[in-house]
């Protein structure tokens, strides 16, 4: 995968890019991080932004070196996913995650100030995300977010192919809780199914936890995912314990 970033203050993503599993997945080849710094690209003295017609307050940022700079990266006859942060976009999940985990070509636009001119909406973005109901100074910190929670999910990027799979909301529901050694530490001990050596007993006491877990923290996810016969009824004995 290739995803490039469109932002202001390029810096940021230094950091990021080069630490923890971002580093890991571009060391193994799974994807290609770049930024694009768009005051490049700004017609007249790097300047990216310009006050709202009709008036009101903050700066708006300028259509034309955000346009620029998409044009600059976007190889002739390819149409990219072209990605606008925004808290007014669509609500950013595990889902959409996956979906844009099976795309060649990720473009982020990164912006401050008040906002963006909106022909960079209607004209050249084909996703809007937000990460949550709350603003922030700028995109950066939320493409960084959705960048890190799709290239995880590349072939490869993580040594268990199983770890996106049970995932937290991959399956739905919550995860199950986790134990590691020692297995009694200051007098907690570990679940003693965990060390049973039980693989049956094992999964069936994940898939309760996580079931109980999800009841717990979370129950509106109850709502939107379909669950088997056994976890039905697994469900309805951990509801009438409550």
């Amino acid at each position: 995968m290739n995803i490039q970033v469109l932002s202001l203050f390029p810096p940021m993503f230094e950091g990021v890019f080069q630490h923890s599993i971002m580093k890991k997945a571009q060391d193994k080849g799974a994807v290609t991080l770049g930024v694009v710094d768009i005051r490049e690209f700004a017609d007249n003295k790097r300047q990216v932004d310009d006050y709202p017609f009709g008036g009101g307050a903050g700066m708006v940022l300028k259509p034309e070196p955000v346009f620029n700079a998409v044009e600059s990266i976007t190889k002739e006859g390819k149409k990219p996913r072209v990605i606008l942060m925004c808290p007014q976009g669509e609500r950013f999940s595990q889902k959409k995650a996956e979906e844009l985990a099976r795309e060649d070509e990720l473009v982020f636009i990164c912006g401050h100030y008040e906002g963006y001119d909106e022909r960079i909406r209607e004209h050249l973005v084909t996703d809007e995300i937000s990460i949550g109901d709350f603003v922030l100074t700028g995109g950066e910190l939320a493409a960084m977010t959705v960048i890190d929670s799709v290239v995880r999910l590349l072939p490869g990027v993580l040594g268990n192919s199983d770890s996106p799979v049970r995932d937290s909301f991959s399956t739905g529901l919550l995860e199950h809780p986790h134990y590691t050694r020692p297995a009694d530490f200051r007098g907690m001990a570990v679940p003693s199914v965990l060390t049973s050596g039980n693989h049956a007993k094992i999964e069936d006491w994940r898939e309760e936890q996580g079931l109980k877990r999800t009841l717990e923290r979370r129950p509106d996810l109850l709502d939107h995912v379909e669950l088997s016969d056994k976890q039905k009824t697994i469900l309805a004995r951990l509801q009438a314990e409550k």
